[in-house]
């Protein structure tokens, strides 16, 4: 007997059906972003071939070299949105401003933001790297998006999805209903459904933080990973095993399916940035959206990510997520230790 197949765009418009007032708009956006996905995953599996390995020789807004691939993941989520009507207003990790609709061109009711290669110091090692995007509905009347369109909290989100590039390309993504997972069937061009409504596992396995940053971070989060290896002596609990990839797509995908806990804390290493690396928009809130669907939460150490007003376009936060009550029990350790 043959399994049924069900592929992204199927998927799409089913979901699509169950929302009677839906005019299939953004169905349409989820799939532009499927058919990017396509494009930079046929990219990251010939990059060697075709030489967009290694460094650009630019820097991003954030300060960081950007990888040739970057900038083709980049450009490739711009020009396939850019001209369908369907978006107000763009933004890039990698661009310093909001990126506008070409003149001309119809704006829409959405606006997309995204990361469009995390990870991406992994590329020359062969290692998982990732795209994350979150998609909110505008909040300006028609025109030109706006910068407002663009700083809303992640509560407001209307989608939000993440693609790995590893020994196989998987999307994973919720518009609030579930959380559904998608791999790539390069033989057909085609994303299958191949992890339906995905939930965190209630007995989490791992554990995933940078410690080489150990000596950088505060009591709260060091008493909280002494408790994770279990050996806090008021608290003792079975430890998990740590795992550490470096790319977050790929850290928080493996905890997503395995259970467990990723977070990247505020730290002293770098007085620029006091409150880590990750970025409020472009990482953190839509995986939160996405953690959240599947059960688990995420929060900064101090309340929930979702519920942050973001007050700049780049805008950096500390992040825990993966299984609420590991995310609770940072929040608890933080409270109690860093006041």
């Amino acid at each position: 007997m043959i399994e049924e197949i069900i592929t992204i765009e199927r998927h799409i418009l089913e979901q699509q059906r169950t929302h009677p007032q839906a005019t299939g708009v953004f169905s349409s956006l989820l799939y532009d972003i499927a058919l990017a996905a396509k494009i930079i995953a046929r990219e990251t599996s010939r990059a060697g071939l075709v030489e967009i390995l290694g460094l650009a020789g630019k820097i991003n807004v954030q300060g960081e070299a950007q990888m040739k691939l970057d900038i083709f993941a980049n450009q490739t989520l711009i020009r396939i949105n850019s001209y369908t009507g369907r978006l107000a207003v763009m933004a890039s990790e990698e661009e310093a401003d909001i990126l506008p609709i070409p003149e001309g061109y119809p704006t829409g009711r959405y606006v997309l933001l995204f990361d469009p290669l995390d990870g991406s110091s992994n590329i020359d090692v062969n290692a998982s790297i990732g795209t994350i995007f979150g998609v909110y509905r505008r909040l300006s009347q028609d025109g030109p998006g706006k910068l407002s369109d663009c700083l809303q909290p992640g509560r407001d989100m209307v989608a939000a999805g993440y693609v790995i590039y590893g020994s196989s390309t998987m999307m994973v993504y919720s518009t609030g209903n579930g959380v559904h997972g998608f791999t790539l069937d390069p033989g057909v061009g085609e994303f299958l459904l191949s992890h339906p409504n995905i939930q965190i596992p209630s007995r989490p396995k791992y554990y995933s933080v940078n410690q080489g940053n150990e000596q950088f971070w505060s009591e709260g989060v060091l008493h909280f990973t002494r408790w994770l290896q279990g050996i806090d002596e008021e608290d003792p609990r079975k430890p998990l095993s740590a795992r550490y990839i470096g790319s977050l797509v790929a850290d928080f995908h493996r905890n997503l399916l395995t259970g467990g806990i990723f977070y990247y804390p505020a730290d002293s290493k770098d007085p620029r940035k006091p409150y880590g690396k990750l970025r409020l928009l472009y990482e953190a809130a839509p995986l939160a959206f996405i953690a959240q669907h599947a059960g688990g939460y995420a929060s900064d150490g101090r309340q929930a990510i979702l519920d942050i007003v973001p007050e700049s376009l780049h805008q950096r936060t500390p992040l825990f997520i993966g299984n609420r009550d590991l995310v609770e029990k940072a929040e608890a350790f933080i409270a109690r230790y860093d006041g």
